[in-house]
Formats: C-alpha cells, sequence, structure tokens
C-alpha cells in the first residue's frame, strides 16, 4: 500500500519583537507570502491530506492553517503534537511510526534541524530544507509502524524559490 509523508518546514518568521519567547514567533510577511504559495503548489500537485499534524510553535502551526486552507483540509482538524518542536529524528520517527494505518497521506509541520535530518537519513539528494520547503516521500508500507525504518520509493523537495 502507498503511503505518502509530507515534512513541511514552517515559513519564514519574525524575529522582530526580541522579547517574544521561540514558541510564540509569528510568521514574517515573507512566510505570510510564501505559506499560500506553497499551499497552491500542493494542491495543484493533487495533495490530499488524510492528516495534518504540527508543532504548537505559532509560526508551525501558522503554515499549517495557510496550507490547509489551500488543500481544502478542515484547520479544526489539524492535530498539535508537541513532540514536533524542538526534537529529534528518533521522535519524527516515533510519531510517524504511531500514524493511524486508515490513513494514507500525512503531513507533518515543524522544525530544523530535525526535518533537515530526517529528509537526509531517507534522501541523499535532500542536504537543506529551506524555510517553507515540502519534502514530499512515497512509501510502500502495509503500515505506518514499518515506515521509520524503509527507504522511500520516492522523495521529492519542493521550496518557494524553486518555482
Amino acid at each position: 500500500m502507498e503511503r505518502t509523508l509530507l515534512l513541511v518546514r514552517h515559513a519564514k518568521s519574525s524575529w522582530e519583537e526580541v522579547a517574544l519567547s521561540d514558541r510564540a514567533r509569528p510568521l514574517a510577511k515573507r512566510g505570510q507570502r510564501d505559506a499560500p504559495l506553497m499551499g497552491k503548489r500542493l494542491a495543484k500537485a493533487g495533495v490530499k491530506p488524510d492528516a495534518i499534524l504540527s508543532s504548537p510553535a505559532c509560526r508551525a502551526l501558522s503554515t499549517a492553517n495557510i496550507i490547509a486552507e489551500a488543500l481544502d483540509f478542515r484547520a479544526k482538524s489539524i492535530l498539535v503534537d508537541e513532540r514536533l518542536y524542538a526534537s529529534d529524528i528518533e521522535t519524527l520517527l516515533a510519531v510517524i511510526g504511531e500514524l493511524g494505518d486508515p490513513l494514507r497521506c500525512v503531513m507533518l509541520f515543524g522544525h530544523n534541524p530535525e526535518f533537515t535530518e530526517l529528509a537526509r537519513l531517507w534522501s541523499d539528494e535532500i542536504v537543506q530544507m529551506p524555510t517553507c520547503s515540502v519534502a514530499r516521500f512515497t512509501f510502500d508500507a502495509p503500515s505506518w509502524s514499518v515506515v521509520p525504518s524503509q527507504r522511500p520509493v520516492t522523495a521529492v523537495l519542493d521550496y518557494p524559490k524553486q518555482g
């Protein structure tokens, strides 16, 4: 069974308000421009997520909401998972391995360096995930529980400046 996982690094965040906590940093103007652009690209490519999980950080959740809207995915259905904030590859793999098997396409919204490290684990061609980039992996897997130990069938990276 084909399973699709999309890792989405949050769009460019603002550093204007230095007193804000890291979790509270909002999107910068560039992030507000890039997220809808990537949402339109994903919609045009026919992406239909069964589930969206996001880091609780404002910049990640904002990116998830903007892209979800472009994909006609209900924002209220976005699941916030604390493990997607300031995590590591092992934690990300655990989140993926726990996904429900009826799900065929899942999007995770989070951060670097862990998203780039995971993408590099699955693809030698992905060297860096710029802000608002989307790494799309397809796996031939009977269950999400085996995905962490598999190599993807396909791996594609897209980002705002690429198109």
